[in-house]
């Protein structure tokens, strides 16, 4: 069984920064890509930021410039630097691992239970 734990979330001011980080753990062969999504109230989820296990990354466009994902292969951990937070951004985030090969030889995807970042003053 594979489980995605989130950390990080809160409550921060416009302007401020915010660093989530997602643990995969579990009899984990090989992860393909992990990411961030996110779901507002009222709105659909939407991808935030997605990293490959070979560093190839994607970002919403209402991120770029602002968000950073990062990867840890090893630890299969990512990380989402948020910077120059809006309200906007407020949103519960989530953990997603996908085309996760375990050791057992299954193919899955799996998402973490979410972490809330709001963005007030």
């Amino acid at each position: 069984q594979v489980q995605l734990v989130e950390s990080g979330g809160g409550l921060v001011q416009p302007g401020g920064s915010l660093r989530l980080s997602c643990a995969a753990s579990g009899s984990i062969f090989s992860i393909y890509a992990m990411g961030w999504y996110r779901q507002a109230p009222g709105k659909q989820r939407e991808l935030v930021a997605a990293i490959t296990s070979g560093g190839s990354i994607t970002y919403t466009k209402s991120v770029k410039g602002r968000f950073t994902i990062s990867r840890d292969n090893a630890k299969n951990t990512v990380y989402l630097q948020m910077n120059s937070l809006k309200p906007e951004d407020t949103a519960v985030y989530y953990c997603n691992a996908d085309n996760v090969r375990v050791v057992a030889g299954g193919l899955g995807d799996y998402w973490g239970k979410g972490t809330l970042v709001t963005v007030s003053s």
